[in-house]
């Protein structure tokens, strides 16, 4: 599920809280994981993709 920029920058707040909290149990901990590295991969893909953007604008 792909979300906007803003929103998964939300969400791994909302993870990185959750870790810092050293609550979880492993299960958790495994799928907070999981998610970050799937909401992370989103983020680096946008931001690529808005760099490549302004690029082709500038033309550079």
């Amino acid at each position: 599920m792909k979300i906007n920029y803003e929103k998964a920058m939300e969400e791994l707040q909302q993870i990185v809280a959750q870790l810092q909290e050293d609550k979880l149990t492993v299960d958790e901990l495994s799928e907070k994981v999981k998610r970050a590295a799937e909401l992370i991969a989103q983020c680096r893909k946008k931001l690529r993709q808005t760099e490549e953007e302004l690029e082709g604008l500038l033309g550079d």
